[in-house]
């Protein structure tokens, strides 16, 4: 008995010697992870809602971020607005196209009813040019496509546009491979109406899905270098995304002036993210979507 008594005495002390080392520990790790927490909190910078491609007393156009509505949306009330943001810089901005908020590129707003009512009918007209680039999944089997399939609009209980023959609205998108950088590809994309998420359901009807597009593609993972680079030598725990949002960027846009009628083309620079992807599959696989 006594015996046994020892034995369960070293047993207990045992395991309170085992959960004071476990508990020290573990103690250990998470101040190590709210440093790691605390420091990204203090050393990453905010990325700025906007950068301005260009300002007159008539128009504005921008090159936003992705994440940001261009104007109210019924769907989505709560989110931050590219227009309200700029309205501080600006003054009252007059909303003339949309890009979809996860969607990054050049934007242009009128600032004044003159300049909205003629840029509005220029894009009603279809006299805008709009070029797109995009990094799909997979390897086209064409170098170019003419999409026309109908679209409508708020089609399902996702609030998805989905192709419908019947009910659907006139829509066009003009594609042209840029280049295959092994499992990706880099997509001009130019739509030549203006139908919500246009670019995306008339890729996904062909079978094929923008990075990092959850509702189109059902795939939510980032880029990561180590995704297609062989001799990634990096910490996995550590490795940050290269791109973690939908890679779809609004790049050239082509307006007259609604003042003098003159013919201008604005250029958005890739994002920080976007523009990083790129370099890396360049150096990777010599296709670059800048240079072409």
């Amino acid at each position: 008995m006594q015996a046994h008594r020892i034995d369960s005495l070293s047993r207990r002390s045992y395991l309170a010697a085992g959960a004071a080392k476990f508990s020290a520990a573990f103690a250990a790790l998470a101040l190590l992870t709210h440093t790691h927490l605390f420091c990204y909190t203090v050393f990453m910078k905010a990325i700025p809602p906007y950068t301005v491609l260009y300002a007159d007393e008539d128009i504005v156009v921008l090159n936003k971020k992705s994440g940001l509505l261009i104007a109210a949306d019924r769907y989505d009330e709560t989110a931050p607005r590219l227009d309200l943001e700029a309205e501080r810089e600006f003054g009252k901005l007059f909303a003339v196209h949309r890009i979809d908020k996860d969607t990054s590129g050049a934007i242009a707003y009128a600032r004044n009813e003159r300049a909205h009512r003629a840029l509005s009918l220029q894009f009603e007209r279809r006299e805008v040019e709009k070029i797109y680039h995009c990094l799909v999944y997979g390897r086209p089997l064409w170098e170019t496509l003419h999409a026309d399939e109908a679209l409508l609009p708020d089609g399902d209980a996702k609030h998805r546009t989905v192709v419908n023959k019947k009910s659907g609205k006139y829509s066009v998108t003009d594609f042209r491979l840029i280049g295959v950088c092994g499992q990706y590809a880099w997509i001009e994309a130019v739509p030549k109406t203006g139908r919500t998420h246009q670019i995306r359901t008339h890729l996904a009807a062909h079978g094929l899905y923008i990075v990092c597009d959850p509702l189109y593609g059902g795939n939510r993972k980032p880029v990561r270098l180590s995704d297609f680079k062989k001799k990634w030598n990096g910490d996995a725990f550590e490795e940050r995304p290269l791109l973690a949002r939908l890679a779809l960027h609004a790049y050239k846009l082509t307006i007259a002036h609604p003042a003098t009628d003159e013919r201008m083309t604005f250029c958005a620079p890739y994002p920080k993210d976007m523009d990083a992807t790129r370099k890396q599959l360049a150096k990777l696989y010599k296709v670059d979507p800048l240079a072409v």
